[in-house]
């Protein structure tokens, strides 16, 4: 009944992540097209903002996981070693689709018309695309039946390192976007959701 349960909560925890982003970056897609470096700006922090309230969310949840018990157990599931590697493995789940969501919005972003606006947006682009294959082989890890009780762990270690790597990494790509383009930094600064995301990371 547990796990009916949690994989409610997955599904719930994606619509509202597709609302989240609708909501903050629009509906409009400008993938291919050259926008204003105040529109990409919007746009690409918009997207980037939501997934990063989408993956704080989850690495609390892995710091303090539920308590449901399973029927007839005396400890909470997410205590017992098969139900913590469940609990990282939907945690992970999550992550993915956060990320691909993450990925749709950048892509729609389009080009921002500037001198190195094509290097700026790849630069994001390719952190996203990064970011989704180290949250997908830490997802694959936990598939691997592990030798010991030890390596376990560092099953479960590793797999909940990556979501932390993910969001670290995209604090430092949107700080070295402003490095490579000047015009860019000035949207990046002016934009509000580019506001949104620098107090969202300065408080977290």
């Amino acid at each position: 009944m547990r796990a009916g349960l949690v994989w409610i909560v997955a599904i719930v925890a994606g619509i509202a992540l597709v609302i989240g982003v609708t909501a903050a970056i629009g509906t409009s897609d400008d993938s291919g097209k050259t926008v204003t470096a105040g529109e990409w700006a919007q746009t690409a922090c918009g997207a980037v903002g939501v997934w990063r309230g989408e993956m704080e969310d989850i690495v609390e949840e892995l710091r303090t996981p539920s308590e449901f018990p399973a029927s007839g157990a005396e400890e909470p599931q997410s205590e017992t070693p098969q139900g913590r590697t469940g609990f990282v493995r939907i945690g992970l789940e999550r992550a993915v689709r956060a990320t691909d969501t993450m990925i749709e919005g950048i892509d729609n972003a389009g080009t921002p018309d500037t001198p190195q606006g094509a290097e700026a947006a790849k630069l994001v682009s390719d952190w996203s695309d990064s970011a989704l294959d180290e949250l997908e082989k830490a997802q694959d890890s936990l598939d691997e039946e592990a030798d010991s009780l030890e390596d376990s762990i560092t099953q479960l270690t590793d797999a909940a390192r990556a979501i932390g790597a993910a969001l670290a990494s995209g604090v430092r790509t949107i700080a070295e976007v402003g490095r490579v383009d000047p015009a860019v930094a000035a949207a990046v600064q002016e934009s509000s959701t580019c506001q949104q995301l620098r107090e969202d990371t300065t408080t977290s």
